[in-house]
């Protein structure tokens, strides 16, 4: 189980891990598109968006279906959540870790002044 969500989150990271592909994934916030209407905004193929878009729905970041001749995609924004538990567990981490660097530096004030 444990190697599952393992590699759920490598792909989630990994799919994330362009930057276009992230401006996809944002496009699809606001609601359902058709793949021309995400390549729009770029200046790439039909073809090149079509290969980002099988990779963040190979991540599960997206679903596809078709609609006659189009395939239109929607954000599916549960392997977000599973990543935003992964790096919520760091973010006490460096919290923590802040928090006594933030107290450190007032007692180096309060020696100072």
């Amino acid at each position: 189980m444990v190697v599952r969500h393992s590699a759920s989150l490598d792909g989630v990271f990994h799919a994330l891990s362009d930057p276009t592909r992230r401006a996809l994934l944002r496009t699809l916030a606001s609601g359902e598109r058709h793949i021309g209407e995400l390549a729009a905004p770029f200046n790439m193929s039909f073809a090149a968006v079509s290969k980002h878009v099988k990779v963040l729905e190979s991540a599960g970041l997206i679903r596809r279906k078709r609609q006659g001749r189009h395939h239109v995609c929607r954000i599916d924004p549960s392997p977000l959540a599973a990543a935003e538990r992964w790096l919520r567990f760091y973010e006490r981490f460096w919290n923590k870790r802040l928090d006594a660097l933030e107290i450190l530096l007032k007692e180096e004030d309060l020696k100072g002044h």
